[in-house]
């Protein structure tokens, strides 16, 4: 379908998806990574595990649902300021995180990496974190190239409370 008869399908040319409102309506918010790190009730900030240097969490504003990612408590902006412990944590979260969205969102595959630099797409500059986006086959359709967004069927709290439930009865993050 070309653009003028995907126009013509829908004349208003809008897609209602009433929670994607908070995240353009919200004040920017550059400490949420630091701030979830911190928090004590990980459900609210949507962490699903911690480690020594690193936590893993659910990302609010997910390009695919389940989309996860590996976070330092530590701010860095850039790889080279990680220490090795750092470094081995959010590959192994990284590992874990692609574990449990299989089991959980049925992944069949992944992207998984850092933007680094608001140049690159880094939302926040100064605390680089390491996406775990599951994906599946046929998962990009018509919904992201024609109208640039991307539709979510789940709730949040839902996918959260799946992956949780996985990792609790898990071997994988011994």
């Amino acid at each position: 379908m070309e653009n003028n008869e995907a126009s013509q399908a829908n004349p208003s040319g809008a897609l209602w998806a009433p929670w994607r409102v908070e995240y353009f309506a919200a004040p920017p918010q550059p400490d949420f990574l630091w701030e979830a790190g911190r928090a004590t009730e990980d459900r609210a900030h949507l962490v699903l595990l911690r480690r020594r240097h690193c936590f893993l969490m659910l990302n609010r504003y997910p390009y695919a649902v389940g989309h996860l990612m590996a976070v330092p408590y530590r701010k860095v902006a850039e790889t080279a300021a990680l220490t090795e412990g750092e470094r081995l944590e959010l590959w192994e979260l990284a590992d874990i995180g692609q574990r449990v969205l299989r089991q959980a969102v049925g992944a069949e595959g992944f992207n998984v990496g850092l933007n680094l630099g608001k140049c690159a797409g880094a939302g926040v500059a100064d605390h680089l974190h390491l996406h775990i986006v599951p994906r599946r086959g046929g998962d990009h359709n018509f919904m992201p190239v024609l109208g640039g967004v991307h539709v979510h069927s789940e709730a949040m709290e839902a996918v959260y409370d799946r992956l949780a439930g996985i990792l609790a009865l898990s071997d994988a993050v011994v």
